[in-house]
């Protein structure tokens, strides 16, 4: 079995944001979207946005989403980068 996926996109995230919005359930999101209910879960519960204070403004905003998994991948890259050179 290949392990071969692609990334959400944005227009991914907007799509998502507007079923996240209506309330549709997980399952009817993966099933428009076209990926694995597991996949859009795990999308909602890493991208969604906290905020403390204003708690209004928390939620599953389709930038931001972008943001924060843009700026994971880079993490993760950097730290097999880095892991690349201390074992070698």
């Amino acid at each position: 079995m290949s392990r071969c996926y692609q990334q959400l996109t944005l227009a991914d995230r907007r799509r998502l944001h507007h079923l996240v919005e209506r309330k549709v359930p997980i399952n009817e999101m993966a099933r428009q979207l076209g990926r694995h209910r597991s996949t859009i879960h795990r999308e909602i519960r890493r991208n969604t946005f906290h905020d403390r204070e204003l708690l209004e403004y928390s939620g599953y905003f389709s930038m931001v989403a972008d943001d924060i998994a843009k700026e994971l991948r880079r993490r993760l890259r950097m730290l097999r980068r880095h892991a690349l050179t201390l074992s070698g």
